[in-house]
């Protein structure tokens, strides 16, 4: 606890009481270091016995403000206050360095695919008998962790949120998977969404090494940076060939997916620094099994693959999912993203019909009226049904049914993982309990 004797004598103040809050109280009280806390929902206040008055007015009372990745300071309460002391702004993943500036840190951010790509190295890593812990934005806050020894791995996934008012975090090993467009209700535009993105490679040395994506559009800026000497850690352009070669040796289905292909590409080249030869590889990666909600197979048969692909909350994230199936029945709709974009090009072949499902289902029909056949389902159970009818005198085989929704669950569900907990129970009730799978 050395390393945050700066923090000792400095007044602080903690944003956002939830998971991210709650943790930094914790680490907080646990070196004595005084605090007060604020969020713009009261409710969550209450039960704290810490100072929480109006500290924002006192004049140059607050040393540092450890702000939760959920706060936008353009939209909050204290928005005029935190514009004012944006130098001040620190983020629990900056705490986490200055206790940890010896571990391991392997951080993963980009728009799809983070959590995936965290589980598979997890997996490899743990094969290889290295001690290792998965946090971040796929589960337990970061400061939530016992003191980590030197020998350990810290596996993290990192959210634009996260990056955005961070400053002095550092990692190891730094990896961003991809860049589309997301999150610009926030970010505003693609640039600063970018420039966000590219933050997990800022703090890092000339002994650190940065992975990005080679072929992606929009990771073309960030490489500028390195040509230009202004990033100093060593690049590593990641590409396919390397997961294409291995994968012919891999018997695990996800691994021949064009999304598993990318986070193996990825992995690969991080595991290949560590020093993890190619065995161990391929008997982790046989193992791993796919998180809940990607692409995740519910049911297949001689006729048909229903998929539930609930975490797929941009088009640019069901596009994967697209590009993988064939004759595909596809539910989408939720709640849009800001300013995303639908490229049906290359995919409306492929669809044989759409479902369009959730409150926005004119924009949805909007974005795919002129390339895909569609009806207006409203709710997933709906879009089943009428999926079930359809398919009743299709000949063919190996068509494929896709819950992808292209969108935020937030319209109709709290969370993704709701969303894709109801699809899974409609599809398995419409198409065995209630017709046993006579399609």
């Amino acid at each position: 606890m050395v390393a945050l004797h700066k923090y000792k004598n400095k007044k602080i103040a903690i944003y956002g009481i939830g998971k991210t809050g709650l943790s930094v109280i914790k680490i907080l009280k646990k070196l004595k270091i005084k605090f007060v806390c604020w969020d713009d929902d009261k409710e969550k206040l209450n039960g704290l016995t810490y100072n929480f008055d109006k500290f924002w007015i006192k004049k140059d009372y607050i040393d540092y403000i450890i702000i939760s990745p959920g706060i936008d300071i353009n939209k909050c309460k204290l928005k005029n206050y935190l514009k004012k002391n944006s130098n001040k702004i620190i983020t629990d993943l900056d705490l986490f360095f200055e206790l940890n500036k010896k571990t391991n840190i392997i951080a993963i951010t980009g728009t799809n695919g983070k959590s995936t790509t965290c589980k598979i190295l997890e997996k490899l890593l743990k094969t290889a008998k290295y001690k290792v812990q998965t946090v971040g934005n796929i589960g337990k806050p970061i400061l939530s962790l016992n003191v980590i020894k030197n020998n350990f791995f810290i596996i993290l996934e990192v959210s634009s949120y996260q990056l955005q008012y961070s400053k002095i975090f550092r990692s190891k090993y730094a990896a961003i998977l991809n860049i589309s467009p997301d999150h610009l209700d926030r970010h505003k535009n693609i640039k600063n969404y970018i420039n966000t993105k590219s933050k997990i490679f800022f703090g890092q040395s000339s002994s650190d090494y940065s992975y990005i994506n080679a072929k992606n559009k929009y990771s073309k800026s960030i490489v500028k940076l390195f040509k230009k000497k202004k990033l100093k850690s060593k690049l590593v352009l990641v590409k396919k060939k390397y997961a294409y070669i291995i994968s012919e040796k891999i018997r695990n289905k996800y691994f021949k997916s064009r999304s598993g292909i990318e986070n193996l590409s990825f992995v690969y080249e991080v595991a290949k620094k560590i020093k993890i030869n190619d065995k161990t590889i391929i008997r982790a990666l046989n193992q791993f099994k796919n998180l809940p909600h990607r692409q995740q197979i519910i049911f297949e048969n001689k006729k048909a693959i229903c998929i539930n692909d609930s975490k797929a909350t941009s088009f640019d994230a069901s596009l994967q999912s697209l590009l993988n199936y064939n004759k595909i029945y596809w539910i989408v709709g939720g709640k849009p993203k800001h300013l995303d974009e639908f490229n049906l090009k290359n995919v409306s072949q492929k669809i044989i019909k759409a479902y369009v499902v959730g409150k926005s289902t004119s924009f949805f029909v909007n974005k795919i009226k002129k390339n895909v056949k569609y009806l207006v389902a409203y709710n997933i159970k709906n879009a089943l049904l009428q999926i079930y009818k359809d398919v009743q005198n299709v000949k063919e085989k190996n068509f494929t049914i896709l819950f992808s929704p292209a969108a935020a669950s937030y319209d109709q569900f709290n969370n993704f993982e709701e969303r894709g907990n109801y699809f899974k129970e409609m599809a398995k009730k419409i198409f065995f309990k209630k017709h046993n799978a006579k399609f």
